[in-house]
């Protein structure tokens, strides 16, 4: 798994309007190469009387699967013009459409890669991009005489948090990114003086920042 990528947080759309053509570029996060097909073939559905449903996704951890459609328009215009904006901006596990209702006035071959390009980014900009960080679900459990000066050494070193459990003891589920988890294991035995139990969970997508 990544360690960090680039992506969108949530599907949504937004429209240029061009020499009266509409453009609406429509954006989602997708995990695999059949959710993004099914992404592109919803709003096809959606917008089934438009002129044009142009389309380019890039999902992989090595960008394995890659795809642009220009979906009738000339060859080059639309969806190349798509997967060149998700590429310039980094990001994975993305799929965009841009839908056309033409106006009535012709762009142009450069006119239309302007316009594709700009409906794109109009898209990918009301997703929301963010950056995913890998961490590690890491269980600490310590008597409530150490939970303190826990609490206290956690916040200082900014680790991120997933919550506390209170019962007999308190347990405190500590969230450090994957590569810094066997250091963070490390340090925090040595901070309990080895009288912390400590468990590993999963390792998890948290976006960063937040």
């Amino acid at each position: 798994m990544l360690k960090r990528y680039r992506t969108v947080r949530a599907e949504a759309n937004a429209e240029v309007v061009i020499k009266r053509s509409r453009f609406i570029g429509h954006a989602k996060p997708v995990e695999t190469e059949e959710e993004a097909v099914a992404f592109i073939e919803e709003i096809k559905r959606l917008h089934r009387t438009a002129t044009h449903n142009c389309s380019a996704y890039m999902v992989g951890e090595r960008d394995q699967h890659q795809k642009a459609s220009d979906d009738g328009e000339p060859s080059g215009t639309a969806g190349k013009p798509i997967l060149e904006v998700i590429k310039n901006k980094g990001l994975k596990n993305v799929a965009v459409v841009v839908t056309r209702y033409f106006g009535g006035i012709m762009l142009g071959a450069g006119g239309l890669v302007r316009a594709y390009t700009d409906g794109a980014v109009a898209g990918i900009e009301a997703a929301d991009e963010i950056e995913l960080v890998l961490h590690r679900e890491v269980y600490v459990e310590v008597d409530y005489t150490w939970y303190g000066k826990l609490e206290n050494e956690l916040h200082g070193r900014g680790t991120r948090l997933g919550g506390t459990e209170f019962s007999d003891k308190v347990i405190v589920l500590c969230l450090p990114e994957v590569p810094e988890a066997d250091a963070f294991i490390a340090w925090m035995t040595d901070l309990t003086q080895g009288q912390a139990i400590i468990r590993t969970g999963e390792e998890r997508y948290y976006i960063e920042g937040e």
